[in-house]
């Protein structure tokens, strides 16, 4: 058995605060499919059966046990309860809590109560955008509290993080900013018309933003494959983008989704700076994780690879994704000290520098 005492969340978003139906928490457990085939749920997913099989214990039921029979103990218990067990079941000791989505969501404190818990703020850009604009009346005045903001955030987070879009790589992840000119039109162009907390998709000024962000120095978390709606980059378009901040002093952590994690643990591998979040990839495998992080493990260093559930307004999805990288490392490491390939102190080792300690580092949570 591998031992993992610590678990650093390095990339997950608050849950909600509301109480949910049956088609309400399928549509949170599974946002990237579409209506189940008839006869069937939402919970016919590895997702889904990883949830039947981890969250019950934490409720005070079975494991394995009927959608029905959970979401009525869910509500039995309430959802500040049922919260509380299940992100204190979790094992996660620290939450990285990228803020800004619109749902009605916890914030890093509320996150650090509930799951008894540390928690810090990674601020994303987008929206941090959409307020600077909704209190900003000209281009200029928009412009500079947006500068303003950006630095201020630096000061309390962690990291930032972005969705750089169009898929193909466009001036979102241009290996330079933005000239002046070409920023003015677009938030000219954006501010005129766009209505209140419209969400910024335009990639000139997403790029400003981007590059904005590097010249702080924090951290920046790049979504790098469809693991949440409305996000379509691939990680290949990165890699120009990734070849002009090396040397800048600020770390890339690419969050890829299922389809795209082998490319970002190969340019984890291959540039200092850049890192591989592990989370998305792993939790919508559910009994697959295993091979997933084999394959991972396979294509970046150790020390370019970081844990996250990537969950977002369920609990639940905080325990699946802890409990599958938990067993995912549990097989694939063991299987190795097993076979004599590694030694069971090199196994540990290699275990915490992916559980927490390769996160303290990038993060400066120490």
């Amino acid at each position: 058995m591998i031992d993992t005492p610590s678990l650093v969340d390095q990339y997950c978003h608050g849950v909600l605060r509301t109480e949910l139906g049956l088609a309400t928490f399928e549509a949170r457990l599974a946002r990237e499919e579409g209506a189940p085939a008839p006869g069937t749920t939402l919970f016919d997913t590895q997702t889904g059966f990883a949830v039947r099989r981890w969250c019950p214990p934490l409720l005070g039921l079975e494991p394995h046990c009927p959608p029905a029979r959970y979401l009525a103990r869910r509500r039995e218990l309430g959802v500040l309860e049922a919260g509380r067990r299940l992100l204190r079941g979790s094992g996660i000791t620290t939450y990285l809590v990228s803020s800004g989505l619109p749902d009605d969501l916890t914030g890093p404190e509320e996150m650090a109560v509930a799951g008894d818990a540390e928690a810090r703020e990674v601020v994303r850009l987008e929206p941090l955008a959409q307020q600077v604009a909704d209190t900003s009346g000209t281009v200029a005045s928009f412009l500079a509290n947006l500068a303003e903001s950006v630095h201020g955030a630096a000061a309390h987070a962690v990291a930032f993080a972005a969705a750089p879009s169009p898929a193909d790589g466009g001036p979102a992840l241009a290996p330079e900013p933005p000239g002046p000119g070409a920023v003015r039109s677009a938030a000219a162009r954006w501010l005129g018309g766009r209505r209140v907390g419209e969400e910024l998709t335009d990639p000139v000024l997403l790029g400003h933003l981007v590059w904005t962000a590097i010249a702080t120095g924090r951290p920046l978390q790049l979504h790098a494959g469809p693991e949440e709606p409305g996000v379509r980059t691939d990680p290949a378009p990165l890699t120009r983008f990734v070849r002009a901040t090396a040397g800048l002093g600020t770390d890339l952590v690419l969050l890829p989704g299922h389809f795209h994690h082998r490319h970002a643990a190969r340019l984890a591998a291959a540039h200092p700076h850049v890192y591989a979040d592990s989370g998305a990839a792993l939790a919508r495998t559910g009994a697959r994780a295993a091979a997933v992080l084999a394959d991972i493990l396979e294509l970046a260093p150790f020390g370019k690879i970081l844990f996250s559930t990537g969950a977002q307004s369920l609990p639940e999805l905080h325990v699946v994704g802890a409990h599958l990288f938990r067993e995912a490392l549990d097989r694939v490491l063991g299987t190795w000290v097993t076979e004599g390939a590694w030694s069971p102190a090199d196994a540990r080792r290699v275990a915490h520098l992916l559980a927490a300690d390769n996160a303290h580092r990038v993060y400066g949570l120490r």
